[in-house]
């Protein structure tokens, strides 16, 4: 039997946990500062415990590591440093879907002299996009050719027939997340320049992407996408981007809201003592009846403009409390999200990641080579996010205690002996990307 650490009980846990129960010689442990969810995933297997834990628990959760094999971080990213260390300690391997940060990076030579993996951004985005990448830039290289230009977009969605709210948006993970997200910097290649694009003004800067089988979507773009020429071995390259994608006005509506101030995280209320109206008020500086015009007034727009009606709809005008306490503007617009952007039962996510590559082979000849993945949830079942985010893990998971991938050191899934088995188990598991060539 190999013993698997789960920490983290989230949103996208059920597949992987599923998976890894369907494997015979995997006994698992699920850590979860909230128990009953991790019992929930359990579901009673008789290979399967969980336990309450406190993160900040480190005698815990070192006993925890200490009697596994392999841990799995399901955790907010601002925790895997303190597990990667400890799982250096006690010479464990660590999966994790999230992005690696230079602190992760600098573990990677004591990894390798200790034989371990630290295997990272092994989820969809990232994780399937490095993977689907990979596959097509080393097709373009064993054939002689050269990728010049590689544009990359992901996003999770409602499915059509749930998009039933004005924002076009539902929760299928953290609402925190998504929220501290619109807040990153972003910075890509175009055309040999690099384009900066500050927090400030991340959804001042999109453009629209019509994807083949799904729709025309805004893409705004996602994080930095210069580290990823030298990771995916394309020097030289003339463009290369990375983009969320999202419906129709997202990014003007969310501009407006930061605007606004709803992101910030420094301004406390007492929300004992305040309405959500109250709060509106002092941010728009408020003085008459009539929030919405102030709040439009405010924000420079009309006040028959989409994103006021959004507001309206959210309930940001009207006297409503909420249980928070002292807490900050960002606390209350994250619970009102929460509450409102949600998957009623039986309602279905749309997962759409769409790359974009041109390539020149010698004697002239280009290609412009397409790769999409469309992928809905499963009606009162698992959701797509939850399904490309978590099994990705899972199946690496496995094929490193088969001994199937023998790497060390810190990596994301960029390596043929990662991305080729969990690309073709996936699309076992009705998760395929379909690749189109076109000669221009």
């Amino acid at each position: 039997m190999k013993n698997v650490l789960l920490l983290g009980a989230g949103f996208v846990a059920h597949p992987l946990v599923r998976y890894l129960l369907d494997q015979p010689f995997i006994q698992l442990t699920i850590a979860s500062r909230t128990l009953k969810k991790a019992e929930n995933l359990l579901e009673g297997h008789p290979r399967g415990k969980a336990f309450q834990l406190n993160i900040k628990d480190v005698r815990a959760l070192h006993s925890f590591i200490d009697q596994a094999d392999v841990v799995i971080s399901l955790l907010p990213w601002i925790h895997h440093l303190t597990v990667a260390k400890m799982c250096l300690e006690l010479g464990k391997h660590l999966i994790t879907t999230s992005y690696i940060k230079p602190e992760m990076k600098e573990l990677d030579a004591k990894a390798r002299e200790k034989g371990l993996l630290f295997l990272n951004e092994i989820g969809v985005d990232p994780g399937i996009d490095h993977m689907a990448a990979m596959r097509i830039i080393h097709s373009v290289k064993d054939k002689g050719g050269t990728v010049t230009s590689f544009y990359s977009y992901c996003g999770g969605l409602p499915a059509l027939q749930n998009n039933t709210n004005p924002l076009g948006y539902k929760f299928s993970w953290s609402p925190t997340g998504v929220m501290l997200a619109a807040n990153n910097d972003g910075r890509y290649l175009k055309e040999g320049q690099i384009i900066e694009v500050p927090g400030s003004q991340l959804f001042e800067h999109y453009w629209l992407v019509d994807v083949p089988g799904a729709a025309t979507f805004e893409a705004y773009v996602n994080r930095d996408a210069l580290p990823y020429i030298e990771l995916y071995g394309l020097d030289g390259i003339q463009s290369m981007y990375r983009g969320t994608l999202r419906n129709i006005s997202h990014c003007e509506t969310w501009n407006y809201f930061k605007k606004l101030g709803l992101l910030d995280q420094n301004k406390v209320f007492d929300f004992d003592a305040v309405t959500v109206r109250d709060v509106i008020t002092e941010l728009v500086n408020g003085h008459g009846d009539n929030l919405a015009k102030d709040t439009a007034a405010f924000l420079q727009i009309p006040d028959y403009s989409i994103t006021i009606k959004k507001m309206e709809w959210l309930g940001l005008f009207e006297e409503q409390k909420l249980s928070l306490g002292k807490a900050s503007v960002f606390d209350m617009f994250a619970q009102i999200l929460q509450e409102k952007l949600v998957y009623e039962q039986g309602e279905v996510d749309l997962l759409v990641q769409y790359h974009e590559f041109i390539a020149e082979y010698p004697r002239g000849r280009r290609e412009k080579i397409t790769s999409t993945l469309v992928d809905t949830g499963i009606p009162e079942g698992d959701s797509s996010m939850a399904r490309t985010v978590s099994l990705p893990a899972a199946i690496a998971t496995r094929l490193l205690l088969e001994g199937k991938i023998t790497a060390s050191g810190v990596h994301l899934p960029v390596l043929p002996e990662i991305y080729e088995p969990v690309l073709n188990e996936l699309e076992s598991l009705h998760i395929k990307l379909t690749e189109r060539v076109e000669r221009i």
